[in-house]
This record gives structure tokens, sequence and C-alpha cells, in this order.
């Protein structure tokens, strides 16, 4: 039973939840703080104990980054796993929805639902889904090999996050895993500007629909032209206007060589890196976002920012591969702390079987609000 609407990041373009046109979601682990995003109003309302499961939408990073923040698990399965069927689009070749839930059981129970075949998507591929439940039932992790970046104690993230990612492999281990060492050099300098090309080139094509001719927000206006500017100008927030021009410029005839095809050979070269990546390990275990939660008005004047913190899921989307996020720890503030599995398409099953391990030693999410538990 669907019990209300979300909210979210307009035309699912933010990383807080501060890009909506109904005002920002607020982090039920801090109210001072943001829940994450696009989809930060899903994660924030099963944190809160508002309804047990979500769906949202991961482009980039949407459903991973505030499941995370907001202490829940949060899959984006493989791309053509779920049909994309009455999806607004942003990226047709990035998008996908995923389920939030409190507990790995609610996650595959939905994902069981969503994921049936759709002939209304050309996207959805055919082939049979396992029963994802039947993952949850191992107590071993024996001859399976978790992946872990060689070089994450370094870099750039709060010390809370990196702490929090070395427990989870200490999970995996005594569980009997082998502990591996991967490099992904590609995906960590070129993911992010990669996805910030393609992403609003598809977006700027996805959105040329909403005119106020079809459908959507329309004004009154003399003639054509008129009513496309006044339609567009006043239908579109600041974000979106952002990725729209940013997506224009880079389809154009000057940008199209010089930028939208070097990254599209710069996303084969990312696709190629995870391959070879999962010839040695069965799943990775990485950060799912640099930092905490960070204060709402914080990083808004600064886009830059807010994008860096979508650096570790974005290569995910750009390889159409499984992820999912959940709460390992918290933070000295009481703030949730969040890591992130991934693994080869259509293995979901790997990453429910790791994230079953760890949530056996940590709990399941709890829910909260305005930090008081519930």
């Amino acid at each position: 039973m669907v019990i209300g609407k979300a909210n979210m990041d307009e035309f699912a373009m933010g990383s807080s939840t501060e890009y909506s046109a109904f005002g920002p979601t607020l982090n039920p682990w801090d109210l001072s703080k943001v829940p994450g995003g696009s989809s930060g109003g899903s994660a924030a309302s099963v944190a809160a104990g508002y309804a047990p499961i979500a769906l949202g939408s991961d482009t980039g990073g949407s459903i991973r980054q505030p499941a995370a923040f907001c202490g829940v698990y949060g899959l984006k399965p493989t791309y053509g796993l779920v049909s994309r069927y009455g999806l607004v689009a942003f990226a047709s070749s990035l998008d996908q929805i995923g389920p939030f839930a409190r507990d790995l059981k609610d996650l595959a129970l939905v994902l069981q639902i969503i994921s049936e075949p759709d002939d209304c998507d050309a996207t959805c591929v055919r082939k049979e889904r396992p029963n994802y439940l039947e993952f949850l039932n191992e107590s071993s992790l024996e001859g399976f090999k978790v992946g872990y970046l060689s070089d994450y104690k370094s870099l750039e993230i709060d010390e809370e996050v990196k702490k929090a990612v070395t427990e989870a492999l200490k999970i995996c281990q005594d569980a009997g895993a082998e502990i591996i060492e991967v490099e992904l050099p590609i995906s960590a300098r070129y993911g992010l500007p990669c996805y910030y090309t393609i992403a609003p080139a598809e977006a700027s094509s996805s959105l040329a629909r909403f005119d106020g001719v079809r459908y959507g927000f329309s004004v009154e206006a003399e003639d054509l032209q008129e009513l496309y500017q006044k339609s567009r100008g006043g239908g579109f927030g600041p974000e979106v206007k952002r990725r729209i021009l940013i997506g224009t410029f880079v389809l154009s005839s000057s940008g199209y060589e010089t930028y939208y095809l070097q990254a599209q050979k710069a996303r084969q070269l990312v696709v190629k890196e995870f391959d070879e990546v999962f010839l040695k390990a069965d799943v990775l275990l990485l950060p799912a976002t640099p930092t905490l939660p960070f204060k709402r008005g914080e990083k808004i004047l600064d886009p830059v920012k807010v994008y860096m913190a979508d650096l570790f899921t974005i290569p995910v989307n750009l390889a159409g591969l499984p992820g999912l996020s959940m709460k390992v720890s918290s933070s000295s503030s009481g703030l949730p702390v969040g890591i992130q599995l991934v693994s080869k398409k259509f293995c979901e099953g790997d990453i429910l079987k790791t994230a079953s391990i760890i949530e056996r030693a940590v709990g399941p999410a709890t829910t909260i609000m305005g930090g008081d538990l519930k």
C-alpha cells in the first residue's frame, strides 16, 4: 500500500534534497543536517519510522548516499534489473529504481517484487531472477573474496568513515572471507567529471519535452517562443537549469567531440576497470560517502562541493553495477556512518549475502526522530 509521496531534489538533481520545489528535507538524526539526495525524502521517511520501506531513484548515488546519511539500507540494483517504466527520466543510461528499508529482509522482499521483467521497458532484462531472500540465510563467507581500496586510509575522507570501513572488513574476515586490496585509479580520477558530462547531456535531451505545451508547468504567453521561454524559465529550478546548460554545451558542435565523446570513452575505461577488479574479488567494500551528513545550507552555494558527496557512488552507475549502502556504526556526534557494497552485474545476491553477515554483527537500522529513538 502506497501511503504517500516523498520529497526529493527537483528532477533528481542534487545530493542534499535542498533543491526541491517543496523545500528541504531534514535528517531525522539531526534536524540541522541534510539527509542526502536526491532521494532524501525516501531515506528520511524510513529512518524516521514513517514507513517501513520506500522507493528511490539512483542516477549517481541518489539511493545509496541518502541511505548512508540517514542510517538505513539503500540498494541500487544492476542497470536493467528493475523496470524504469513510469520513472521521469534524468539520464536514461544511468537511472535505476531501488528500495530503502531498515532491515535486509524487507529490502530483499521489495527487490523480489519490483525486479520482475517488464515488457514496457526495453532496457529491462528478461532473465530469471533468483529468490533474493535465500541469500540472507548464509552464515559464513568462506571462499568469498572481499576487496577494498588499497589507499582508502590516505584518501580525503572523514576518519569515522575510514573506521567504519575497517570495522566492516574485520567482520567479513571473521566470517571467513579473504580480504584483498584492489585499485580503482580511473574511477577515482575520472568518474566524477565523466558523470557530470554524460548526465547533464542526457538531462538536456530528456527535459526538452517539458516545454509547456504537452504537459507539465505552463504559463500564458502571446506566442510559442514566449511560451517556451517562460514555461522553462519558471518551471525549472537553479540546479536543473545549471545542468541543462552544461548538457546543452557539451552536446553543441564545439563541445561534442571535446567533452561528450571523451566522457563516453572514459566511461568505457571505468567499465573495464571494474571488470578487471571483479576477476579478483566477489564483492567490493567501499566508503558510501566521503563525509558524514553536512549542515543544511553549508554547501548550497558551492555545487562542486555537493557533487563530491557522490565520489564513491558515481562510478558504480557508470558501470551499471549493483550497490548497497548500510549503516555500520555511529559517529562521536551520534550520526550514522555507512559503507557501500558493490558486486558484478546481476549479483545482488552476493551483496545481500555479505550485508547479512555484517547486519548480524551490527544489527538492523533503528528509527529515530529529532534525536529520540522511537
